[in-house]
């Protein structure tokens, strides 16, 4: 298994990224932080004739690691009652990527391994559900295989290490991935 985590969130050490590490423990991964790169929003070309113009941030070169994992960790807080700014701009930008020349974005990233991890405050695992439905649907799109979700409350910075169920998912879910190396 070749997997990466993609961070979502815009705090570094945050309650998202601490249930990540539960989940990714001895488990080799690349990370890749959004919140280290410049993902500029997409302006929609996807009916012009000459496609996307090209735009100068670190886009590409990420997407271009992405392709090469097969299984994929989307780790976001839940900000408004879905995905991160950081985390929607990247996947919005996948629009870009299925009408880039280059590649067949979409069969590049057909059966790939999907997880989703969110952390969030009061009643998240009842008020995260639409951004699981939007992550289903997305990889539904991509032909992605979605195996699971993680939903933990943080509240405040830190308060993750409280939500034993959270903290018991993610120990199951890093025997999971374990076993499937």
């Amino acid at each position: 298994m070749n997997l990466m985590a993609i961070h979502g969130s815009s705090r570094e050490q945050g309650n998202t990224e601490t249930l990540t590490q539960i989940v990714l423990k001895d488990v080799p991964a690349t990370h890749l932080y959004l919140r280290q790169y410049v993902i500029n929003p997409i302006t929609d070309e996807r009916h012009d004739p000459h496609g996307f113009t090209p735009v100068d941030d670190d886009y590409d070169k990420l997407i271009e690691k992405v392709i090469l994992h097969d299984t994929i960790l989307f780790t976001t807080p839940l900000y408004w009652y879905g995905m991160s700014g950081l985390m929607k701009n990247f996947i919005d930008r996948w629009t870009q990527s299925l009408r880039d020349p280059r590649y067949d974005f979409k069969e590049a990233m057909r059966g790939k391994q999907a997880y989703v991890i969110v952390t969030g405050g009061e009643d998240v695992r009842l008020k995260a559900l639409p951004l699981i439905q939007q992550f289903t649907l997305i990889f539904e799109f991509m032909s992605m295989d979605f195996n699971g979700y993680l939903l933990g409350y943080g509240g405040k910075p830190g308060g993750i290490v409280r939500d034993e169920q959270a903290l018991a998912e993610a120990r199951q879910l890093n025997d999971r991935i374990k076993q499937s190396l």
